[in-house]
C-alpha cells in the first residue's frame, strides 16, 4: 500500500446514498442494495471516490433506519448480508470505496438489549446500558430532568415495569422509539468496538459517525437551560472513546477511517476531535448552513482551514445531506438564504432558476477547495426540495412530535429520477415509498447524460478536473466585498461573484469551467469561474 492509498481520503469525493430514494431493484417502491448495484456504473461516471451509505441494519424504521435493531446485519427490504458483500466488491472492482453509518448514541427500541433491560427491571446490569432514572415529583410521574428531544417533545419517557406499574423513565434525545445508550457502561463500548471489526472485517472502507459529539453525558443529568446542550454534547469523555476506535481502524490496512457528524457551534470544537490518533474528519457543517454572502463565506472557509491545520486534517466541505433543505431550495429564496432547523422557511417562496444557478456555482466552489468534498445524492442533478408532500404519506417522526409544525426532512428524501418523462422515473417498476414531482422529467440522470449544460455534467466535468487543481494552499485574491476569489498553487485561480454587476476576468491561460454562460468575457452575477494560469 503506498502513501497515498492510505490517504485517500484527505482528498476524496464521497457521495452520501440515502438507500431508501437511491434506486429500486425489486420492484417495491423502495431503495435498495441491487438497485445501488444497478447503477454503479453512474457513480463510476459521475466520477466520485467513495460511496457513504446512510443506515442499512434491520430497523422498525421509525426514523429512516437511524433506529437500528441489529449492527451486524442487513434490513431485509434493502437486501441481504451476501448481497452487501457483493455490493462492496463491486465497489471496489470499479475504484469506488464504501462508508457506512454507524449509530452509537442510541438503537431502537426493539434492539434485544432494550428488551432485555425492560424485562430486567429497575436497578439491573441491563439497564445500566442505557439511561434510565426514576421520575421527579411525589409519584415519580415527572421526567429526571428537562431535556428537550431533538424531534420535539421530552426527552424522556416513562415504561410500564413487568408488574403492571408505572416505572422508570429512560432517555431519548430523539425519538421516543431511540432510547440512549449509556457509555459508562463497558458493555456498551465492546460492543460497539466488535462492531467496527464485524464490518471492517467484511470490507467496508471507513464508518460515519451517527450523533458523534452526543456519545457521552454529564452522569448527574443537570437541568439545562433552553439551548444550552452542554451536559449531552462534547464531554471531554469523547477522546477516550475515539482514540480506542482510531486504533482498530489503523489495524487495518488500506486507510479505514473514521468521520463525525458534529452540529457544534465552534469548529474549533471539532478540530479537537480531528487530532492524528481520534477521528480522521468530521463535517464543516458552517458551510452548509452559510447564507449566499461572499463575506460569510470567506470567513467560514478561512476559519475552517485555520482550525483544520492546527491538527492536521483536511477540511471536509458538505452543501445538502438528508437531514436538511436542498440547497437549490435555499438558494432561491429570498432574504436569509442559509439553513436552520429552528426555521426551515417551508412553504416561503422560491426562485428556483436562481437557486439553480447559484447551486452551480456553490458546486464548483465545493469542488475547489482543499479537503474532502460530500456530495448528496440527487444534487448533481439540480434536484429540488420537495415542500407539497401530502401530510399523510410524510414518515419523519419530527413531522409527527411537532403536530407538523416542523415539515421533518421527507423533501429531500424523494426517491431519484433516473429515466423517463414520468414517475416513477426509472427509479424502480413499483410505487416510490414517496411520490415524484412530475416537474422532475428534464432533471433525469437519462435526459441531462449528454447535455453539455446540464447539472450533471458540470458535476462530472468538476470531479474530473478536480485531482489537478494544485496544492492544499490557498491564498485569498482580493477584489470588490461581493467577489470570493482565491488561488491555488501553482496555476489555479477560482472567482464567485456574489455581486449584481459582472466582473471583468483577470489574465489567464484557459478557462477551464463555468458554472454557467459569460457575458461578453465578463463573470455575471451568481456565476463561478476555474482558471488555468
Amino acid at each position: 500500500m503506498t502513501v497515498s492509498e492510505a490517504d485517500w481520503w484527505r482528498s476524496a469525493a464521497i457521495y452520501q446514498v440515502y438507500l431508501r430514494s437511491f434506486a429500486d431493484g425489486n420492484g417495491d417502491g423502495v431503495g435498495d442494495l441491487s438497485g445501488v448495484r444497478s447503477r454503479l456504473g453512474h457513480l463510476a461516471h459521475l466520477g466520485v471516490d467513495a460511496l457513504w451509505f446512510t443506515p442499512w441494519y434491520p430497523s422498525p424504521m421509525d426514523d429512516g433506519g437511524y433506529d437500528v435493531a441489529d449492527y451486524r446485519d442487513i434490513e431485509p427490504v434493502f437486501g441481504t448480508l451476501a448481497e452487501a458483500g457483493h455490493l462492496i466488491a463491486e465497489a471496489h472492482e470499479r475504484g469506488i470505496r464504501v462508508l457506512i453509518d454507524v449509530v452509537p448514541n442510541h438503537c431502537s427500541d426493539t434492539h434485544r438489549w432494550f428488551r432485555d433491560a425492560l424485562a430486567a427491571g429497575p436497578g439491573s446490569p441491563e439497564r445500566q446500558r442505557f439511561w434510565f432514572r426514576p421520575g421527579r415529583g411525589p409519584d415519580g410521574d415527572e421526567p429526571p430532568n428537562n431535556w428537550p428531544s431533538r424531534f420535539g417533545g421530552s426527552a424522556w419517557t416513562r415504561v410500564t415495569e413487568a408488574d403492571g406499574r408505572p416505572g422508570e423513565w429512560y432517555l431519548h434525545l430523539y425519538g421516543a422509539h431511540q432510547p440512549d445508550f449509556n457509555w459508562d457502561s463497558t458493555d456498551v463500548r465492546t460492543e460497539f468496538e466488535d462492531v467496527l471489526r464485524f464490518w471492517f472485517d467484511r470490507g467496508v472502507d471507513g464508518v460515519r459517525i451517527d450523533v458523534a459529539d452526543g456519545l457521552v453525558k454529564d452522569p448527574a443529568l443537570p437541568d439545562t437551560a433552553p439551548g444550552d446542550e452542554t451536559p449531552y454534547s462534547d464531554q471531554e469523555a469523547l477522546h477516550d472513546i475515539y482514540r480506542s476506535w482510531r486504533k482498530i481502524a489503523d489495524s487495518y490496512p488500506g486507510g479505514k477511517i473514521l468521520v463525525g457528524e458534529m452540529w457544534l457551534p465552534d469548529m474549533t470544537r471539532v478540530a479537537r476531535h480531528l487530532r492524528s490518533d481520534e477521528l480522521h474528519s468530521a463535517f464543516t457543517f458552517d458551510f452548509l448552513v452559510c447564507p449566499w454572502t461572499a463575506g460569510r463565506f470567506r470567513e467560514i472557509v478561512t476559519r475552517t482551514l485555520r482550525s483544520h491545520e492546527e491538527v492536521g486534517a483536511p477540511a471536509a466541505w458538505v452543501l445538502s445531506n438528508h437531514d436538511v433543505t436542498r440547497h437549490v431550495t435555499r438558494y432561491g429564496r429570498s432574504g436569509e438564504t442559509g439553513f436552520s432547523f429552528a426555521d426551515r422557511r417551508h412553504g416561503t417562496p422560491v426562485d428556483r432558476l436562481l437557486g439553480t444557478r447559484r447551486a452551480r456555482a456553490a458546486a464548483l466552489l465545493t469542488l475547489a477547495l482543499p479537503g474532502v468534498v460530500y456530495l448528496y445524492q440527487g444534487e448533481e442533478l439540480g434536484l429540488w426540495e420537495i415542500e407539497d408532500l401530502p401530510d399523510e404519506l410524510r414518515q419523519d417522526p419530527v413531522f409527527t412530535r411537532t403536530a407538523g409544525a416542523d415539515p421533518g426532512r421527507d423533501g429531500c428524501r424523494v426517491p431519484l429520477p433516473w429515466s423517463g418523462s414520468a414517475p416513477p422515473f426509472g427509479f424502480g417498476t413499483g410505487t416510490p415509498w414517496l411520490p415524484q414531482p412530475a416537474s422532475w422529467a428534464d432533471l433525469s440522470a437519462e435526459a441531462q447524460a449528454d447535455d453539455p449544460d446540464s447539472m450533471l455534467t458540470l458535476y462530472r466535468t468538476g470531479l474530473r478536473l478536480r485531482p489537478g487543481l494544485g496544492a492544499a494552499a490557498l491564498t485569498w485574491l482580493d477584489f470588490a466585498p461581493d467577489i470570493l476569489a482565491f488561488r491555488r498553487e501553482p496555476e489555479f485561480t477560482f472567482i464567485l461573484n456574489f455581486g449584481a454587476v459582472p466582473l471583468p476576468l483577470p489574465a489567464h491561460e484557459e478557462l477551464l469551467l463555468a458554472s454557467a454562460p459569460l457575458a461578453d468575457g465578463r463573470l455575471p452575477s451568481d456565476t463561478a469561474v476555474w482558471l488555468r494560469g
